[in-house]
């Protein structure tokens, strides 16, 4: 295993990428050259010619295209001059050619196509045997290069394609985070400001009561205790998601429309009395169970925080293909900040607006004609296999 370790780390090395074909072609061409000169010998200088002439090859990473041309066809006439390999002396504009498709872009690949034209004819002319011998050679050696060049940008390509799908991946992963990170951000806000405000309620009574008539600000306490033990256990629920990277889901099942009656009596240990008129059936989606219990939750929230209202109603009704929500109550409304084209704004109704949005729904609030404030939601069934939000 260590042996495999060094031989990849060498095998990746600059030097050694750079400097193997000048070290391993030699060879190559002189094994060839003793075979086409039919055991005539083979001098010091024949070899230290055929070395220098692979010298341009270390410089392929380095070099353009116009830069490298005229070295490597130096290099070519050294060899051809010195040595005669008849069959292997392309190896050394294949080689460079490879690096530069696979370096470079498809245009460049193109360019040096038409360039290596007039290079592989000055590089073999002067040592041509007539017409038919030069013609015979420029082909055999030009389909070489030109087949260097292509093998070099079908991988360059390929490369790219590859990066191009893992930077893509990449970005989907992240979209895929930002969107868990924003629905764990809508589960602890509601979870929180649902309960803090309850909490806050149920404070202000006990505190009132303390004195006068302590046995409804024990009830007080008790339900402060209950609100914020309920809220720990969601907010465990959804931080152990974070904590365990296996997890997928919450410990226990997510709160849905037939849980609004607990809710509702949260709501009336506060002080406001809470009417429910739930008409619901037990094949609706979870998505929309879930999104559904949020918006409820969030609006009698606002109800509780903003509203000072003494009643508020809240109407789920099952219509054809969706599910509407209706949450109105008889308050002032005076904390409850409008924008400029009198909608609704705040960080909870936004939520709202976003939850009914993920499942292809729709959300409205805005001041009741009869007084106080009414929020009216309407989720489809059909929820296109989304996540549950």
């Amino acid at each position: 295993m260590l042996r495999g370790a060094v031989v990849r780390r060498l095998a990746s090395s600059p030097v050694v990428i750079d400097w193997a074909p000048v070290v391993l072609v030699p060879p190559v061409l002189i094994s060839d050259a003793a075979i086409s000169m039919q055991g005539k010998p083979i001098g010091v200088v024949n070899v230290l010619c055929t070395f220098a002439g692979c010298l341009p090859l270390a410089l392929r990473r380095h070099l353009s295209f116009p830069a490298l041309a005229p070295l490597l066809v130096a290099g070519v006439v050294l060899i051809l001059w010195q040595l005669h390999p008849t069959n292997t002396v392309v190896l050394m504009p294949m080689i460079a050619l490879f690096q530069l498709a696979l370096s470079g872009d498809r245009r460049r690949s193109l360019w040096m196509s038409l360039a290596l034209v007039p290079c592989v004819f000055i590089s073999v002319v002067p040592f041509a045997n007539g017409f038919s011998h030069l013609l015979s050679i420029v082909v055999r050696n030009l389909a070489l290069c030109l087949l260097a060049i292509a093998a070099g940008d079908v991988i360059r390509s390929r490369r790219e394609s590859e990066r191009r799908l893992v930077q893509a991946t990449e970005h989907e992963t992240m979209r895929r985070v930002g969107e868990e990170r924003l629905r764990i951000a809508r589960e602890i806000h509601d979870t929180v400001a649902h309960a803090m405000t309850a909490i806050n309620v149920q404070a202000g009574v006990a505190a009132h009561l303390l004195e006068r008539d302590p046995g409804h600000a024990h009830d007080a306490l008790r339900n402060i205790k209950r609100a914020s033990g309920d809220a720990l256990t969601d907010l465990r629920s959804t931080l152990d998601v974070l904590r365990d990277p296996f997890q997928e889901a919450p410990l226990g099942p997510p709160a849905g429309l037939g849980d609004l009656g607990e809710l509702a009596q949260g709501l009336r240990s506060a002080g406001v009395d809470v009417a429910l008129d739930v008409e619901t059936a037990a094949d609706i989606p979870g998505p929309v169970q879930s999104a559904g219990y949020r918006i409820v939750q969030e609006a009698l929230t606002n109800v509780a925080r903003h509203a000072e209202a003494a009643h508020a109603r809240v109407a789920v009704r099952r219509v054809p293909g969706a599910v509407t929500i209706e949450v109105v109550d008889d308050g002032g409304g005076a904390d409850v900040n409008v924008n400029g084209n009198g909608a609704v704004a705040g960080n909870g109704l936004r939520g709202m607006r976003e939850r009914a949005a993920a499942l292809g729904g729709t959300l409205e609030a805005a001041p009741d004609q009869a007084g106080g404030w009414r929020v009216c939601a309407r989720l489809p069934l059909d929820t296109g296999g989304g996540s549950d939000h």
